[in-house]
């Protein structure tokens, strides 16, 4: 079911990226953007996890760095019976984690440096097991690619409009529209980025959820932790790219009103209840 979801947003970043080369170059452009969109695609799956560390500027630690990290993400991933993934760390005090790649075999697990500092060992056992629950349902794939595309759209976007504000186009009679195509895609592929993002489900944080207890063996660790990740997201502000928070255990834009009505997190609240009616 991943897979196709992977599949199914590859193919809309394929329409989408004809349509735009259409509205500004057309059938030409339409066949250049439709080459981009090949590479893109080949890109997105292979190596959207080495693109997600780069976007959310996290760097590996070694074992000699961090050897309580280490030793809880491979006790962890012994019981969730997967490879141990890559661990880096995200350069922010706010505490949070993300989990990356496209199966088991390829994957990685990023904490922030604040989360090591609040939550205590429970509550890092809870918060890595939702993200290794992330590798073990193989659910990293579909948020990694998204998480590429949404970034890679976003980027064509903003070069278009500064193109088009400088001059990019046509005469107003030749096919494809010119400028005024140019500036309407420029509008139109942040929107569709952001559906990208919103057609992963919500229910993925749930099973992650209840996953992750199973492997830690209790519920109560990452459920105190969401509530502690909550409220570290409102007061401590994190620099990351929008593309890229879907990611997080918890949305590192939750403090900012107008991440919220894009939110691709169900509500706290509803997570930890859920976890709590686990015992």
């Amino acid at each position: 079911m991943n897979t196709l979801k992977a599949l199914t947003l590859m193919g809309a970043l394929t329409v989408l990226l004809v349509l735009m080369g259409n509205a500004i170059g057309g059938q030409a452009g339409a066949m250049i953007f439709f080459l981009i969109a090949m590479a893109m695609n080949f890109f997105s799956y292979f190596y959207s996890d080495k693109l997600a560390i780069k976007m959310t500027r996290s760097y590996p630690v070694s074992e000699a760095e961090a050897p309580e990290l280490y030793a809880i993400v491979r006790r962890l991933s012994e019981r969730a019976n997967i490879p141990m993934p890559k661990l880096y760390v995200t350069p922010s005090d706010q505490p949070n984690a993300f989990a990356t790649g496209r199966n088991p075999s390829h994957s990685a697990v990023a904490v922030t440096e604040g989360i090591m500092r609040l939550l205590n060992r429970s509550e890092v056992e809870g918060v890595l097991a939702h993200e290794l629950a992330h590798i073990k349902n193989r659910d990293v794939l579909i948020g990694t690619i998204a998480a590429a595309l949404a970034g890679a759209i976003s980027m064509m976007a903003n070069a278009f409009q500064w193109a088009a504000i400088f001059g990019m186009g046509r005469d107003d009679d030749e096919e494809g529209g010119g400028l005024v195509g140019g500036l309407i895609m420029a509008i139109i592929a942040p929107i569709a980025a952001m559906i990208i993002q919103m057609a992963i489900s919500r229910s993925r944080e749930y099973m992650a959820d209840a996953t992750g207890a199973r492997i830690a063996g209790s519920p109560e660790g990452l459920a105190n932790a969401l509530l502690k990740l909550e409220s570290g997201a409102h007061r401590i502000p994190m620099q990351v790219n929008p593309a890229t928070s879907h990611l997080f255990i918890v949305n590192p834009l939750s403090g900012a009103s107008i991440a919220k009505l894009f939110s691709t997190h169900p509500p706290i609240q509803d997570r930890v209840e859920r976890l709590r009616h686990m015992r």
